[in-house]
């Protein structure tokens, strides 16, 4: 499989958790595209200099030969299908957790003359 195919590969993945599986929603948000603007801005100065030094080499068959800021467009394609994943799974164990510890503070609602207990956490 060359770097390419996987990349996209990726790429698709990536979109579907978000959209269809974990249904997060992030790209449909401004704030996602902003924050992704800035990781991207980041990725391209690091992937210029590591490629650009020839630290890092890409084997010329196994990508499709364009290249932004020295490096393979492929790791855009890549970088995106990772950042875009683990911010899916952040929002959704982060939503998870909301839900359980909101679900533990209504399990049990407080008695007449009783005194609620100390919220956790907050």
């Amino acid at each position: 499989m060359t770097y390419t195919i996987a990349a996209c590969v990726g790429v698709v993945l990536a979109i579907v958790l978000d959209l269809a599986v974990l249904r997060t929603k992030l790209l449909r948000r401004k704030a996602f595209w902003v924050a992704y603007a800035i990781i991207v801005f980041f990725q391209l100065v690091t992937n210029g200099v590591l490629t650009g030094f020839d630290i890092v080499r890409y084997d010329p068959d196994r990508i499709i030969g364009w290249r932004i800021a020295y490096a393979p467009v492929e790791d855009l394609a890549f970088g995106f299908a990772m950042v875009t994943a683990t911010l899916c799974l952040w929002v959704w164990c982060g939503r998870r957790v909301v839900r359980a510890a909101h679900a533990a503070d209504h399990a049990h609602p407080p008695q007449p003359g009783v005194a609620a207990p100390p919220r956790r956490g907050r």
